[in-house]
C-alpha cells in the first residue's frame, strides 16, 4: 500500500461535517410571528367592533337630547292652548256684549254675571283657585299679603279683610291675597 497523499481513498476517512438544522427549529420563529400577527389582526377588527358600537351609541345619545329639547320647546310653545281655548268663550261673550249698545242695566247686568261664570269655570278647569280666606283665618304668609296691620276684636295674626282676592295654579302661588290683619291687642 502506497501511503502517500494522493491517496484515492483518504477523503472518504475524514470525519463528516456537523448536520445543518433541521427545517423545524428554522420555521418555530416563524409560527410565533403568524401567531402574533393573528392576534394583532384580531384585536384590530375588535377595536374597530367597539368604536363603531361607540359612534353609534354617541348619535343615538344625540338625537335622544334634541328630540327631547325639541318637545321641551314645543310644550313650552303651547303650555298655554288649553288655557287660552277655555278663555274663548269669555272673549266672545264679551264682544257679544259689546255689539249690543242699546241693551238696558238689566240685561248688561246679566251678561257679565253670565260671562264671570264662564271665567271662573276656565280657570278651574285650568286648576287656577281662588284664595279668599274668610274673616277670622289664621294669617298664612305663603298664601296672603299683609297690607296693614289693624286693631280688631278678633284673635291676633288673623285676617280682618280681604282686599283683593289670591290666586293658585296647582297649588303654587300665582298671586298672593291682598289682607289686613288683625294686630295684638291691647
Amino acid at each position: 500500500m502506497n501511503n502517500d497523499r494522493n491517496d484515492p481513498i483518504e477523503p472518504y476517512l475524514t470525519p463528516p461535517p456537523p448536520p445543518t438544522p433541521a427545517p423545524a427549529d428554522v420555521g418555530a420563529p416563524l409560527q410565533a410571528e403568524s401567531a402574533a400577527e393573528v392576534q394583532v389582526s384580531e384585536l384590530q377588527a375588535q377595536l374597530s367592533e367597539l368604536n363603531d358600537a361607540f359612534l353609534r351609541a354617541k348619535a343615538e345619545a344625540e338625537n335622544v337630547r334634541r328630540r327631547a329639547d325639541e318637545e321641551l320647546s314645543k310644550a313650552r310653545k303651547f303650555a298655554v292652548e288649553s288655557f287660552a281655548d277655555s278663555l274663548l268663550p269669555v272673549m266672545d261673550s264679551l264682544q257679544a256684549a259689546i255689539a249690543q249698545p242699546d241693551a238696558n242695566t238689566a240685561q248688561v247686568l246679566e251678561g257679565v254675571h253670565a260671562t264671570l261664570r264662564q271665567l271662573t269655570a276656565a280657570l278651574e278647569r285650568n286648576k287656577v283657585v281662588e284664595v279668599a280666606p274668610p274673616a277670622g283665618t289664621r294669617f298664612d304668609p305663603h298664601q296672603h299679603q299683609a297690607i296693614s296691620v289693624v286693631p280688631a276684636e278678633q284673635e291676633p295674626n288673623t285676617v280682618v279683610a280681604v282686599l283683593q282676592k289670591g290666586y293658585l295654579i296647582a297649588d303654587r302661588v300665582l298671586r298672593p291675597a291682598l289682607v289686613t290683619v288683625a294686630g295684638p291687642k291691647p
